[in-house]
């Protein structure tokens, strides 16, 4: 039980710092404008973003499958769950700043990727 929920935390926490710090150093333009309040629709950014976003649940992914072990999918759902969760609540903060078809996929992909991250590193262990 314990293991898992440091594994919870742990992809995460993984997810959340590599967010933040890619976008930090990849997207601050984008970042400033739509803490502004304003309007951002350049689809290259927001690809990058979206591409960004891949990554780090794939991160997650596998970090929560390496710390949980043999508990593994719970926790991947969990933390799949948590970012999703999250995801809207952020999104739906500044739905009206970008377009809709960057929400949903930036929604749309979070599952899956941490499953994928997790499918990923749970094969490697094998």
């Amino acid at each position: 039980m314990i293991r898992t929920l440091v594994a919870v935390v742990g992809g995460y926490a993984a997810w959340t710092a590599i967010w933040l710090g890619g976008n930090a150093v990849l997207f601050g333009e984008a970042t400033e404008v739509v803490a502004a309040g304003e309007r951002y629709a350049a689809a290259g950014p927001l690809v990058g973003v979206i591409a960004l976003s891949i990554v780090c649940s794939l991160i997650a992914g596998v970090t929560t499958t390496v710390i949980a072990k043999k508990r593994s999918r719970s926790a991947l759902l969990v933390v799949a769950a948590l970012l999703l969760v999250t995801g809207i609540g952020v999104q739906s903060g500044v739905w009206n700043l970008m377009p809709a078809w960057y929400h949903l996929a930036f929604l749309a992909l979070l599952i899956p990727m941490v499953l994928t991250g997790g499918k990923l590193a749970g094969s490697r262990a094998t």
